[in-house]
């Protein structure tokens, strides 16, 4: 039953063509693009300003190692634009059925548990390419690093940990499900595909709020319970400096409510969704 839930979205997902590239591809050329423009700048008001100091040529050649984008790419997959790109294939595949009025004709075929798992599923490989596309993207940016700067390039994996690696991806690719998650919620309660594309940019500003002047305004601190509970978005920047490869100290126990906040921001939400849509009337939807 999973399995063909899972089949007929990718299918249907696969049909979006438009979804798919600003959700998956338009990030990363956006990344590649403007880091491009940012190096040439760069390039160009330095060798200027090497020029009037009269500074070696050879000054700052060191050889560019490939090698690093990969921790650059997992510390950067869930970045905010590309938060915000993927709600657009979100909204799409959480609340297309309700926009089209098409539940009717396909919540006979399947159960409805599983037609939801595998709208999630679908939306979880998703954000696996998209962060792969960023890892393509990282490599590009530092091939492209190496030539406007004219230095050397190298692959030394002395310093690479796979561990930490591995943690961080991880940890970046949960965040944008969850991200989505919210949209899927929010397509669920309201039946609308506009409400699963702002709701949750809306609540992630709101936090962002919260966590940051109106935090100290209402006495708290980013190690209380109340702070990991209410923003996602803290509680995955509590983990992944956590697993840096220069850990920041930490308060004791926080990276536990930053653990258990997370879970409860994926777990909450699919169960709320699932609850919600069991009770439904799809008749005219």
């Amino acid at each position: 039953m999973l399995v063909d839930a899972l089949k007929s979205e990718a299918y249907r997902v696969s049909r979006n063509r438009t979804a798919v590239f600003c959700s998956v591809l338009l990030t990363p050329l956006l990344f590649v693009f403007g880091g491009l423009a940012y190096l040439i700048m760069a390039k160009t008001k330095g060798d200027a300003l090497a020029a009037k100091a009269n500074l070696p040529a050879e000054l700052g050649n060191q050889p560019v190692n490939l090698a690093e984008a990969f921790g650059f790419a997992a510390g950067n997959g869930a970045n905010g634009v590309l938060l915000v790109f993927m709600l657009l294939a979100a909204a799409s595949v959480y609340a297309g059925d309700y926009r089209w009025e098409t539940w009717r004709l396909i919540s006979a075929r399947n159960g409805r548990p599983w037609l939801l798992l595998g709208k999630i599923g679908v939306m979880k490989a998703l954000a696996m390419i998209a962060m792969l596309a960023m890892l393509i993207a990282a490599f590009i940016f530092f091939i492209s690093q190496a030539v406007v700067a004219g230095r050397p390039m190298n692959f030394d994996l002395s310093d690479f940990d796979l561990g930490q690696f591995l943690l961080t991806w991880l940890l970046s690719y949960i965040r944008i499900v969850q991200y989505g998650l919210i949209a899927l919620l929010a397509a669920v309660v309201s039946r609308s595909l506009l409400a699963a594309l702002f709701v949750p940019w809306a609540l992630g500003f709101a936090q962002s709020i919260l966590g940051g002047p109106l935090m100290p305004l209402i006495g708290w601190t980013p190690a209380d319970w109340a702070a990991q509970l209410l923003m996602p978005g803290l509680a995955y920047d509590t983990l992944k400096a956590a697993v840096s490869p220069t850990p920041m100290p930490l308060p004791e126990g926080v990276v536990m409510k930053a653990i258990v906040s997370l879970v409860l921001w994926c777990v909450v939400p699919v169960a709320a969704s699932i609850a919600w849509f069991q009770r439904q009337d799809l008749s005219k939807e």
